[in-house]
């Protein structure tokens, strides 16, 4: 498979107007304008928040002109394409901010080098009321309102600010002003990115592509989250990636390696084929692991990460380097919270009626449980420690 088919079918939900329409397009040599954006109102990035970065630098790596847009005019309004509520307004210091951590663990995807970075704070601040009149003609609030989250928010009696009816209208302008080719975006984008081909064939008589992705599965199988706690985030250390990855559902073993990776797609077809013969999963999985370590920090610390992962976790030793904390109370809720190995005292709790608690390797298996020896060993499932001592 050639890298323009691999780019139009791996990880792909949707192509409009049509996929036969853009391959034709990416193989008649033109270099088209291209551009993914981010409202950054979040520091971190994910591995699901990457895939559209590997899809940005195969079309970089093909020539095109990519660009990659910083939404700090809209995040002022906020998107609520995949959220139940509206979400809260930053400043522009505060989105600039964010966007140099969110570059800083992008660019381990994405040459920023290679790629033209804009604001659309340069074009959507210099609209005059008549401006945004004219462009809402384009659309109907019919459109908006049919839209499922939209539609239950209503339904529930919560409310539907204005200005969130009218961030369509506002990245659609973000798609006509830079004369986009190709929109690159999640499934929830889709909506937006139509109102971008809907400008461009309105005001300029130009057909233009959208391209819908999959979203990448949560180690809890849900749709990844900050949210839900099941992210791997790419500033994850080494071992603390691996052994996520290494929790990860079985099922979803082919998800991680077409979405997280850039393997192949004969070492995807390769896993498939070992997984139909019932090959221990857990095999795959290590290779799962490793690859994304290697391709996120480096080999050496996957090397490392493996290591860690078959010591500690398969044959249950404890680390040599596990950090030491000084606590007031022997409880071990007030311990668990103290050593930061629980967020909060009811997290602690749960902690311990999963049986997710061990104290020097004995389960506990109570939340009245007081400390009894000096310096004790805490872990909480398998991949956190601490080495306690009582002051």
């Amino acid at each position: 498979m050639d890298r323009i088919s691999d780019l139009l079918t791996r990880g792909v939900a949707n192509i409009i107007p049509g996929k036969s329409e853009l391959e034709k397009l990416l193989h008649s040599g033109k270099k088209l304008n291209i551009y993914n954006g981010i409202d950054p109102t979040n520091v971190h990035v994910h591995l699901g928040n990457a895939f559209p970065l590997r899809k940005l630098q195969v079309l970089v790596d093909l020539g095109h002109h990519v660009t990659f847009l910083i939404g700090d005019f809209t995040a002022l309004i906020g998107d609520t394409s995949d959220k139940d509520s509206q979400r809260p307004v930053l400043t522009y210091d505060q989105i600039e901010a964010n966007f140099q951590t969110y570059k800083d663990q992008a660019a381990k995807i994405l040459d920023f080098s290679k790629v033209k970075v804009v604001h659309n704070s340069e074009w959507l601040k210099k609209l005059n009321f008549e401006d945004v009149v004219k462009l809402t003609r384009h659309f109907t609030l019919n459109d908006f309102i049919s839209r499922e989250l939209i539609k239950t928010r209503l339904a529930e009696g919560r409310s539907v600010s204005l200005p969130e009816v009218l961030y369509p209208v506002m990245q659609g302008y973000d798609s006509y002003f830079m004369d986009t080719d190709l929109q690159i975006g999640g499934t929830d984008q889709t909506f937006n990115m139509q109102a971008g081909r809907t400008l461009q064939k309105n005001l300029r008589g130009k057909e233009s592509f959208v391209m819908s992705l999959a979203f990448l599965t949560g180690t809890d199988g849900r749709k990844m989250s900050k949210t839900w706690g099941n992210a791997i985030w790419l500033d994850d250390p080494p071992e603390e990636m691996y052994g996520k990855v290494m929790s990860v559902k079985d099922d979803l073993i082919i998800e991680y390696f077409t979405l997280a990776t850039n393997v192949s797609q004969n070492i995807i077809g390769e896993a498939k084929t070992r997984l139909g013969s019932r090959e221990n999963p857990m095999h795959l999985k290590k290779e799962l692991a490793r690859t994304i370590v290697s391709e996120l920090h480096s080999k050496t610390a996957a090397d490392a990460a493996q290591n860690h992962f078959e010591t500690t976790i398969q044959q249950g030793e404890t680390p040599p380097d596990i950090p030491s904390v000084s606590v007031k109370s022997q409880n071990i809720i007030d311990v668990l919270v103290a050593a930061g190995l629980a967020v909060s005292k009811s997290s602690a709790r749960r902690l311990i009626s999963q049986g997710g608690v061990e104290v020097n390797g004995e389960k506990i298996t109570t939340p009245n449980y007081e400390l009894q020896t000096p310096n004790p060993v805490v872990r909480v499932g398998s991949r956190k420690f601490a080495k306690i001592t009582l002051q």
